[in-house]
């Protein structure tokens, strides 16, 4: 999980400096565990990870289903369900227009 969060590239938004780190990582059951949230913690990063052994739709992943819905909804449009482009940065531009 660091050498991802290490990788992730200034974050641009509102004016001023570019954010160099975000300030807060939400992550799934997979990281979940003490040192992971240590080392966050240390880089000044707030970690929201999913907990092990709780029920699913608690937390986090009652956001998932609305995420997988919708591509799921972008994926019925026949131009976005067969792949026409060869290029993959087209593709996906049109799952960002839709």
């Amino acid at each position: 999980m660091l050498p991802l969060v290490d990788a992730i590239p200034p974050i641009r938004g509102v004016r001023g400096r570019p954010l160099q780190k975000p300030k807060v990582i939400y992550a799934d059951r997979g990281y979940d565990s003490e040192p992971h949230r240590q080392r966050l913690r240390e880089r000044g990063i707030k970690p929201v990870l999913a907990k092990r052994r709780t029920e699913h739709g608690s937390g986090l992943g009652k956001f998932r289903w609305v995420v997988e819905r919708t591509q799921a909804w972008l994926h019925n449009f026949r131009r976005l369900r067969i792949r026409f482009e060869r290029r993959a940065d087209i593709h996906e531009a049109l799952l960002k227009f839709g």
